[in-house]
């Protein structure tokens, strides 16, 4: 498909969205299995429920605007967890691996965060008030997702500086 209108845009980047929280979903239980800081572990857990719920949203979403969520693959969301799997597997066991788990986590969020702000502003552009407001519930979640990782990290990265 020719992607000429916002609209269309618009549905594009919502299929991307969906492909990308599908991966995550893959990937966070990975995460959670490598983390060795309870807090941290338990944090990919909670993400993991929050993001089926958000694949859920992104569904509701898509049946208001009469689509389809399928058929697209988010390629940076690909390469963005493919970064953090490379750091996954070269730092060392601990405190340095949650600092690297966490590190990459942040990078998906951060992602994830811009991506749900340009539909959310699609969305209103475009007068859907209750898609957009689905999507600032997502962005929000994805905002205090990336809160937790810091706080989070605030300790962790204090362990992982000191000398194994």
């Amino acid at each position: 498909m020719r992607v000429d209108s916002i609209d269309k845009l618009f549905i594009e980047e919502l299929k991307d969205l969906y492909s990308a929280e599908n991966q995550i979903t893959k990937a966070l239980p990975k995460m959670a299995n490598a983390a060795s800081s309870k807090d941290l572990k338990k944090a990919f857990e909670s993400h993991l429920r929050e993001t089926e719920g958000q694949i859920e949203r992104l569904v509701q979403i898509c049946n208001i605007l009469g689509t389809s969520p399928k058929g697209k693959s988010c390629e940076g969301m690909k390469s963005v967890l493919d970064e953090g799997s490379s750091m996954l597997h070269e730092s060392a066991e601990g405190d340095v691996r949650d600092a690297a788990l966490i590190s990459a986590a942040q990078r998906v969020e951060h992602y994830e965060m811009a991506a749900y702000g340009t539909v959310r502003t699609y969305a209103q552009l475009l007068g859907q008030s209750q898609v957009a407001k689905l999507l600032e519930e997502t962005l929000e979640e994805e905002k205090a997702a990336d809160q937790k990782l810091t706080s989070i990290a605030q300790k962790v990265n204090v362990r992982a500086q000191q000398p194994a």
